[in-house]
């Protein structure tokens, strides 16, 4: 990567300040809404390398605030293994010479986790089924993660199909997105991304998205969730028809 320049340690700022307060509202977003943001300037794959640390650490946060840990390891573990397996099977995704059509991979997962969402779609998953669908989930999940950075889909409806109640459900969403953080780390490495280069752009990442995090807590009791996380869906849904769109025109 690059030394990166005064603008765009702002547009770094900026993004994960949006993203972090989006998480400390709704409980996530975080990823998705950086990486999309940054993916507006720089290759997904670097803007990955900056995000995974502040990614990372908040949803440690997140794991370990609650009492489900436990039962969460013992019912999502397929999940998890699967999705270890989907990222460094899919290593090389992000960085070889398909990464040019990443951002139109990206903006198209971002415009259907959008969709998902404004059409309150729900699915249900019976207990008896859930070890291995998680493990087919998880796999998918990893080589989408492995390809575009972003890991909601089809994760996200999969454990909202569990019927988690919802600290239980925030809790597995930061156990989970933690184990993937950890996966992605050793592909960036191996592909050399995570360098000298990404330690001051990581540190402004890490400030904005914790900075964003407790203004999002702070004023989570003062507005209405639902109507902003429908806006915040339009949004998403906006930005990724804008990644299809401008990713097309520039490879045309």
């Amino acid at each position: 990567m690059p030394q990166p320049t005064p603008e765009l340690l702002v547009a770094i700022a900026a993004a994960l300040l949006l993203a972090g307060f989006v998480k400390g509202l709704l409980g996530i977003g975080l990823p998705a809404i950086a990486i999309g943001l940054l993916a507006t300037r720089i290759p997904p794959a670097q803007a990955l390398a900056i995000v995974i640390v502040p990614a990372f650490l908040t949803n440690v946060w997140q794991t370990f605030s609650g009492s489900y840990l436990l039962g969460i390891l013992r019912r999502l573990w397929p999940l998890m293994v699967g999705v270890c397996l989907g990222v460094v099977g899919g290593a090389g995704l992000l960085t070889g010479p398909y990464a040019r059509y990443a951002p139109i991979l990206l903006g198209a997962l971002l415009a259907s986790y959008a969709v998902l969402g404004l059409g309150n779609v729900r699915f249900h998953v019976a207990q008896t089924h859930e070890k291995w669908i998680g493990g087919a989930v998880g796999l998918v999940t990893g080589f989408v993660s492995a390809s575009t950075g972003v890991q909601v889909v089809p994760s996200m409806p999969f454990m909202q199909a569990l019927g988690l109640e919802k600290d239980e459900l925030i809790q597995a969403l930061g156990t989970f997105f933690t184990v993937v953080y950890v996966a992605l780390s050793y592909n960036l490495t191996s592909a050399g991304l995570l360098t000298h280069a990404t330690v001051l752009p990581g540190a402004v990442a890490l400030a904005g998205a914790f900075a964003g995090l407790v203004v999002g807590q702070l004023v989570r009791a003062q507005l209405d969730a639902e109507a902003f996380r429908k806006w915040f869906l339009v949004g998403v849904l906006l930005l990724g028809l804008y990644l299809v769109a401008s990713t097309i025109l520039r490879l045309a």
